[in-house]
């Protein structure tokens, strides 16, 4: 009798088959489903217990972490890979469970840079909510195709006993809103091209716990109608469960409408190159990439790192566009500059890593030996390096943390560079000088998930200082022309300075204006500069773009120039990494160099005599124009009961909020209101006290807006006092 093949075996043969290949992930609003759905999907495949699957007691096969087990969420996206059957052929299924909660939504950006295709739930129930918006940003923005599923059908069922028809309209009205936000995100060619619809299969519907699905081809197959699904919920126990493997079984539905309608690497990569690597797609290694071809050179993505608790060995998963990895063979870091030897080559069996000894491209896979950070291109030569892993909201709450006895900081400082790299959405600054080390995020729940893996995972005792917002500097209108010396006195420089064009920020935030120095043909930044309304020739005269903000220089034909207009950028950089109000790092500004007098000695314009010139310049630029402070401001929407409608509007109020827009949902209200981050501080515990934890609410965007004046010189004082900043600093 021939040996049944074991899933590693199986795994082994399809990573070869790229055709066959479909790299996916789930996404989804907090608690719509997703981990339970991988669950499943996981004990289908037969590598988990099918009893403890989805079930919330025993916790969830992907939660590897105690605090996820805690909580009930999903914090870091774990990675699964599966064989499926269909039409008689076989598939591999790389598949990410990734986070709801907005604070996480750092790891769902990394996961879209591996995948082609996301499966979005949407509760039957609550519908599209602001999460599921922000995820479908995440995927049209890499080029991700998105599918759907409606998830939680049962408690239309239950709970709020719909009738067939009733349930066909409350679907109709999740795809046509489905379809509208894809109509509003997505880039002219997929408008319609990735709408889903019933009728094609590209939307399914069922229950992650119960484990059922159904989707319209797969009714017509089986003969199925919407009235058979209530008979589910005649059943009792194990006839029921045999009713739902025999004719709904969720697996089979939804890996098929995945295979179907979600494209392979070789289809995918086409597309989404041009948009992800910002080479030369003529090249050799572009056609590489474009084809995913096994026998090119070796392109991979990290989009995540895990550190190993017991050896300490990083291991780092991505995405491999191209080329084939072998173990052992020596690859090149495209951010370190350096050369590493791989030490393993790991797949995805289910949830476990198992070793390999090559894997070709269009899979996700991990290997160790390297020492890199997440977004890093690893490749065999110096390569042009895939576009950086844009986040959609930046970090705004910081805390400075410490230890309990000091013998313990160097062993602190190690912890946070680790942490810093499992979570790259964490921003870690460590000051040697003031012995403080400040931690930011995305709001509180992340850093307090940070400070308990400290805790209890790193095994350190460490205490949490309060919260602190993170602020911007800016200008409020023209400066006009400023004159500078060098402290020498052999230097002139005439610089002025006013605030960025909303387009041009607003296509730098999105991306599609590349943040970097620009070299001497720049023909595509200058293209899409004159579509945003910049003049042919001012678009020539943007020599860098750095966070959010733009170097002019228009000097005709001095000579010297080149020679040091290096300096002059790097002494306005560090001027923007730190402003003159209070030290915090400026945006939407444009600086324009007009004129320079340079002395002909080298001796006289080194990099000592610059810098001091440039930030004097910046200084006595933002005085003449009116330095401003921008403050963060994060819109939400908040779901409470009708009874406490007026004690949530006094609570925003209080809170210096603005209600934008009230909606009522029978006994619900939803509420969208914008409030300040530096108001925010506390905000779930004060909105669970006055609706008796009934209120919910979630983060729906986030933007920088001018501080009251009356509120701005209060809050500078505060800032400089806290960073130690002398007066004239």
């Amino acid at each position: 009798m021939a040996e049944k093949e074991t899933s590693i075996q199986k795994i082994t043969r399809l990573i070869e088959k790229q055709e066959n290949i479909r790299n996916i992930a789930t996404s989804a609003h907090i608690h719509h489903g997703k981990t339970a759905l991988t669950d499943n999907l996981l004990a289908a495949a037969g590598l988990m217990a099918a009893k403890a699957a989805g079930d919330l007691e025993e916790g969830m096969a992907t939660w590897q972490h105690s605090d996820e087990q805690e909580r009930l969420m999903t914090v870091d996206a774990a990675n699964v890979s599966m064989a499926h059957e269909y039409n008689g052929q076989e598939y591999l299924i790389n598949l990410i469970d990734t986070p709801g909660h907005v604070d996480f939504g750092g790891n769902v950006t990394r996961a879209m840079r591996a995948i082609d295709g996301t499966i979005v739930l949407v509760c039957a129930v609550e519908g599209i909510m602001p999460q599921t918006e922000t995820v479908l940003k995440q995927a049209l923005r890499e080029r991700v195709k998105p599918v759907l599923f409606i998830n939680k059908v049962d408690r239309l069922i239950k709970e709020l006993k719909l009738t067939p028809e009733q349930m066909q309209e409350r679907f109709s009205k999740i795809i046509a809103n489905f379809n509208n936000l894809i109509m509003q995100i997505a880039e002219e060619e997929y408008k319609e091209k990735w709408k889903v619809s019933v009728t094609d299969g590209s939307v399914a519907f069922g229950s992650a716990r119960e484990n059922w699905a159904l989707s319209v081809p797969f009714m017509k197959k089986r003969g199925i109608s919407f009235k058979d699904i209530y008979k589910i919920y005649e059943l009792e126990g194990e006839n029921r469960k045999k009713w739902v493997w025999e004719n709904a079984p969720l697996y089979e539905v939804l890996l098929d409408l995945v295979v179907k309608h979600l494209p392979n690497p070789l289809e995918a990569q086409k597309y989404r190159i041009p948009k992800i690597w910002k080479g030369e797609l003529d090249s050799k290694f572009g056609q590489d990439l474009l084809n995913c071809n096994k026998e090119g050179e070796v392109a991979f993505v990290i989009t995540k790192i895990v550190i190993d608790p017991r050896s300490g060995k990083e291991v780092a998963a991505g995405r491999l566009y191209s080329g084939t990895i072998v173990n052992g063979m020596e690859v090149y870091s495209n951010m370190n500059k350096k050369k590493y030897r791989i030490q393993q080559v790991l797949v995805y069996n289910g949830i476990k890593p198992e070793q390999m000894e090559r894997v070709p491209a269009g899979n996700v896979l991990a290997i160790s030996g390297l020492n890199a950070e997440v977004g890093d291109t690893i490749t065999l030569s110096e390569q042009t390096p895939f576009e950086e892993i844009k986040h959609i909201f930046q970090p705004v709450i910081t805390k400075s943390i410490e230890v309990v006895r000091s013998a313990d900081l160097p062993k602190l400082i190690e912890i946070l560079r680790k942490v810093s790299k499992e979570d790259p959405s964490i921003k870690v600054e460590i000051n040697e000088e003031t012995g403080e080390n400040l931690i930011s995020g995305m709001g509180e729940l992340h850093l307090e998930i940070i400070e308990g893996r400290i805790k209890t995972e790193k095994g350190l005792e460490v205490k949490m200082g309060p919260p602190i917002v993170v602020y911007r500097e800016s200008i409020a209108k023209n400066s006009g022309t400023v004159e500078v010396r060098t402290p020498n006195g052999h230097n002139i420089f005439d610089f002025s300075m006013e605030p960025l064009e909303d387009a041009v920020y607003n296509a730098i935030e999105m991306g599609v204006l590349p943040e970097m120095r620009l070299k001497k043909k720049a023909e595509e930044v200058w293209k899409k500069l004159s579509e945003l309304g910049v003049s042919n020739e001012e678009a020539r005269q943007y020599k860098e773009i750095y966070k959010g903000n733009v170097f002019e220089d228009r000097t005709r034909g001095i000579v010297l120039l080149p020679e040091i207009i290096e300096s002059i950028i790097d002494g306005w950089r560090l001027v923007v990494d730190g402003g003159p109000l209070a030290k915090e790092p400026m945006m939407k500004t444009k600086i324009i160099l007009h004129d320079a007098k340079i002395h002909v000695d080298h001796m006289h314009r080194g990099p000592a005599q610059i810098y001091p010139a440039v930030r004097q310049a910046m200084f006595s630029c933002m005085q003449k124009g009116g330095a401003i402070l921008l403050e963060p401001i994060q819109t939400h929407l908040i779901e409470v009961p009708v009874d406490f409608m007026g004690d949530v509007t006094a609570l925003i109020g209080s809170k210096r909020g603005i209600l934008i827009d009230v909606k009522q949902e029978g006994n619900d209200v939803q509420i969208t209101a914008k409030i300040p981050v530096a108001e925010m501080i506390g905000w779930s515990n004060d909105l669970r006290s006055i609706t008796e934890g009934r209120g919910v609410s979630s983060l729906k965007d986030q933007e920088f807006q001018r501080m009251p004046v009356e509120l701005q010189a209060e809050v500078i004082r505060k800032i400089r006092q806290r960073k130690g900043l002398a007066e004239n600093q």
